[in-house]
C-alpha cells in the first residue's frame, strides 16, 4: 500500500481519477509526512497541519529560474497562461522536498517548510504581527525602558529593541531628545518616512485654536485614534512636549486591541457588528486660511478575513459623521455595540497616564493604541508628526523582526 517514492504518469493520473485515493508516506524516520492526491488538490499532512493546495496554485508559485526572478524577488511566470485544469503528471516527495512534474515536463520543487509557512492553513493559525495586549497593570509590570537618543540613533541593536517593544505594545519612548522641532524630526526619521498631511510635515501647536480641531484647545480629550477621516488613517503618531508652563495635560493611552479582544470574547455579536458595519468619519475645517473636508469610511474594527486577526481600530467619537451607511434594522444594534466597546475602553484599569515632558518623545501605533489627555492650564506646546506605517514595518523587517 505504501511506497518510498510515489510517481505517476498521465495514464496513471487518469486511472487514479477513477479509483479511490490512497495515503502515501515517505519511508523516512517517521510516518508524519502523509500526502494524498485529490482530483482538484494536493493534500499534505505535515508539521501538525492538514494543508490543501490547488494545482493551479502549485504551478503559479513555482520558484524555478524560468518562473521566478530571485534577483528581484518577482514572479516571471504569466499566471494567465496556466491551464486552470492543470494536473501533475508526476509527483514524488522526500523528507524535506516536494517534486512536481507538469504535463510539459516542467519541474517544480517546494521545501515542505515553505509550504507550511505559505499555506492558507499555516497563515490562518499564525498572527501576522505578534502582540502583547495590555491594561494598566500589565503595562506597568512590563517596565519597558525608554531608549536614549544617542543609542537610538547610532546603534541598530538599540533600534531593534525599540521597534520590538513598539510592535509588541504599540507605544515606545525615546528620551534625551533636544526640545526642538528639528531634533524631533531627526529622531522620527530614524524609523520611517514622515507622512505629510494637511497639517504639514512636522506640526507644532498650542491651545490657540489655530486649526479647526478640539486638540488645539485646553479641553480634556477622551481616548481616540487620529485621522479616522482619512481613507487610510495614519499609522504611527509622534508626540514631543516642547514646554508646558502650567498644570494638568497628562496624556492618556489605551490599548484598543486589548479592549476589542475582551468584546470579542464576552460579546461576539457586538464584535462582529463593529467589524462589518462601515461608518463615516469626517473633518470639516474653515479656520483662517485652512479649508479642508476629509471623509474616511470603514468599520470601527478591522480584521484580516483569513484568520480574523484584528489589525486596526478606527475610533473617534469627535469626528464620527452622520450615520447613513447603516440600514434601519442595524442602527440600534450598532449603537449598542459601540457603547459596549466604549465602556470597555474607558475602564480605569485599562488606562495608562503619562506626563509628557521636554526631551521625551512618544511613538504611538495609531492603528491600535488610543490616546487622549486631561485638561490643562498655561502654555503647552507640542510638536510631532505622522509616520508612514509601511516604512516603520519595513525598518523592523530589515532588522530581522516579524512585522
Amino acid at each position: 500500500m505504501y511506497a518510498h517514492l510515489f510517481s505517476m504518469n498521465a495514464h496513471m493520473w487518469l486511472l487514479l481519477k477513477r479509483t479511490s485515493f490512497r495515503w502515501q508516506h515517505t519511508a523516512s524516520q517517521s510516518m508524519n509526512n502523509l500526502w494524498k492526491l485529490h482530483e482538484k488538490c494536493f493534500e499534505l499532512h505535515y508539521d501538525g497541519l492538514v494543508m490543501r493546495f490547488d494545482y493551479v496554485w502549485l504551478r503559479d508559485h513555482c520558484r524555478s529560474a524560468s518562473c521566478y526572478n530571485r534577483k528581484t524577488n518577482q514572479r516571471s511566470l504569466d499566471t494567465t497562461k496556466i491551464d486552470l485544469k492543470i494536473r501533475p503528471s508526476d509527483i514524488r516527495m522526500d523528507n524535506e522536498t516536494l517534486f512536481i512534474t507538469w504535463p510539459d515536463q516542467h519541474v517544480t520543487q517546494y521545501r515542505l517548510s515553505w509550504l507550511v509557512e505559505n499555506s492558507y492553513e499555516g497563515q490562518k493559525q499564525n498572527a501576522v504581527q505578534p502582540r502583547i495586549l495590555w491594561d494598566s497593570e500589565t503595562y506597568r509590570n512590563a517596565k519597558l525602558p525608554a531608549v536614549k537618543r544617542k543609542d537610538f540613533m547610532e546603534c541598530d541593536e538599540e533600534l531593534k529593541t525599540f521597534l520590538k517593544n513598539f510592535l509588541l505594545y504599540g507605544i515606545a519612548f525615546v528620551e534625551d531628545v533636544p526640545p526642538t522641532i528639528d531634533a524631533t524630526e531627526t529622531v522620527a526619521q530614524r524609523i520611517s518616512l514622515i507622512r505629510e498631511t494637511m497639517y504639514g510635515r512636522m506640526w507644532n501647536f498650542t491651545s490657540d485654536f489655530s486649526r479647526g480641531d478640539t486638540a488645539y484647545t485646553k479641553h480634556a480629550l477622551n481616548c481616540h485614534t487620529d485621522t479616522s477621516y482619512f481613507q487610510e488613517p495614519c499609522g504611527i503618531q509622534v508626540f514631543h512636549c516642547l514646554r508646558h508652563e502650567g498644570t494638568g495635560g497628562r496624556t492618556l493611552l489605551v490599548d484598543g486591541f486589548h479592549s476589542a479582544e475582551k468584546i470579542r470574547k464576552e460579546s461576539p455579536e457586538d464584535f462582529d457588528l463593529l467589524c462589518k458595519v462601515p461608518i463615516k468619519h469626517e473633518y470639516i475645517e474653515n479656520v483662517g486660511g485652512y479649508h479642508n473636508h476629509m471623509i474616511g469610511i470603514g468599520p470601527v474594527l478591522n480584521v484580516y478575513p483569513w484568520n480574523n486577526e484584528l489589525y486596526m481600530i478606527r475610533y473617534n467619537n469627535y469626528d464620527r459623521a452622520v450615520i447613513n451607511t447603516v440600514s434601519y434594522e442595524f442602527v440600534e444594534k450598532w449603537y449598542a455595540a459601540h457603547q459596549t466597546l466604549t465602556a470597555e475602553l474607558r475602564k480605569p484599569e485599562n488606562e495608562v497616564w503619562v506626563k509628557l515632558k521636554p526631551g521625551k518623545v512618544l511613538f504611538i501605533d495609531n492603528w491600535r493604541v488610543l490616546h487622549g489627555r486631561e485638561s490643562f492650564t498655561g502654555l503647552r506646546q507640542l510638536c510631532g508628526c505622522y509616520l508612514t506605517r509601511d516604512d516603520v514595518l519595513n525598518t523592523a523587517r530589515f532588522l530581522g523582526l516579524k512585522a
